[in-house]
């Protein structure tokens, strides 16, 4: 087998950790000696041990001498977890093979030069753009601080998500609505704008499928948020950060407070709305770096005009409404030429439904 091919094998290994191991990187690792995989590991959950110390610790004999495949440069610092350079010298491996260096700024590098100072002979660029790509969220995470955007949405073919009286359930299938659930779970935060908790009352929590509930977040400028509204229950299993301004209902402060939830007070943009540019790099502090968006149109709008989205799940439903709430409204274009571009990566059925996966590249 090739380099790329044991390679692969560690990149299937690390989607394993999809949803678990924000706001770290996924990580897998594969080790080989005689041309025999004997090792393999990924990163499981965040705060637990890292891929190469899981693949040293599965390996079904000795490993020194072996050539270990690594996606993401091995750590040289101490986290929640000890250096794994640390491991891969003690431990005796020949040669490390390394898919990306990591941003981290105490790394970019560092760990290959460490390994090679010790006689452990270090590659770097593996399948390079498939690693980069399988942790793009934690890339511009650390290079900005930002946290990574996808937008969903379910409409109809000539692009509805609701009625013209506010009704949109269900516009998509049961099996997309359990797509749905699974990327919640994928993601740090589900965000909504006030509208969608008003007109629909969403509970945003992780009930189809298994997995861990995200961060609830509201974007609600003058505190309109009804106190028995669902997403604000159950703060235990699933947390609610409420993004508002100077200019909201201060009334509903202490209420919303002694019910634990977070009331984050963010500038005003020249509308009056929440200023997003604000709030996005407050979460990112908060060490919140993938958020899915769900609704309603206004948040879907103001994102894509201000460019702060990376990705699109578009759920199209073979069905038609004419008239009705369009997806996406006002972007301020006037000639072809400003349109958003877009980057399809994948399409695929579900249910009845066509899921399109795509990349929005910043005009």
């Amino acid at each position: 087998m090739s380099d790329e091919d044991y390679m692969k094998q560690a990149l299937q290994l690390a989607r394993r950790g999809l949803g678990k191991t924000s706001p770290n990187p996924m990580v897998g690792a594969v080790i080989v000696k005689d041309n025999r995989v004997i090792g393999k590991g990924y990163h499981h959950r965040f705060g637990g041990k890292h891929a190469e110390v899981d693949a040293i610790e599965n390996a079904g004999e000795d490993v020194g001498g072996a050539t270990m495949y690594v996606t993401l440069e091995p750590c040289c610092h101490h986290g929640k977890t000890p250096p794994c350079v640390d491991a891969i010298i003690q431990n005796n491996i020949g040669e490390v093979i390394i898919g990306t260096l990591d941003p981290y700024p105490d790394m970019r590098g560092k760990s290959a030069k460490i390994l090679n100072s010790h006689g452990i002979k270090t590659r770097v660029g593996v399948l390079e753009e498939e690693c980069r790509c399988l942790n793009e969220a934690y890339l511009k995470y650390m290079a900005s601080g930002l946290p990574f955007i996808t937008v969903k949405f379910a409409q109809t073919l000539d692009g509805r998500i609701a009625t013209s009286t506010g009704s949109s359930r269900w516009i998509s299938s049961p099996a997309s609505q359990r797509l749905a659930h699974k990327l919640r779970a994928q993601h740090d935060a589900v965000m909504v704008g006030i509208g969608t908790v008003i007109t629909d009352n969403p509970q945003l929590t992780v009930r189809l499928v298994r997995g861990r509930n995200p961060t609830r977040i509201v974007l609600d400028s003058r505190l309109r948020i009804p106190l028995d509204a669902r997403v604000l229950m159950n703060q235990e299993e699933a947390p609610t950060i409420i993004a508002t301004t100077s200019g909201a209902d201060g009334e509903k402060l202490p209420a919303l407070r002694k019910m634990g939830i977070e009331v984050l007070t963010v500038p005003e943009d020249e509308q009056g709305f929440i200023d997003l540019p604000h709030l996005l790099e407050a979460l990112g502090k908060k060490g919140i770096s993938l958020i899915l968006v769900e609704g309603g149109a206004e948040t879907i709008t103001s994102l894509l005009r201000l460019n702060l989205a990376d990705r699109l799940v578009v759920i199209v439903a073979p069905k038609l409404m004419g008239r009705g709430i369009e997806a996406v409204g006002e972007l301020k274009v006037t000639d072809v030429n400003q349109t958003l571009k877009l980057s399809f990566s994948r399409t695929y059925r579900v249910g009845e439904d066509l899921v399109i996966e795509a990349k929005l590249n910043p005009r």
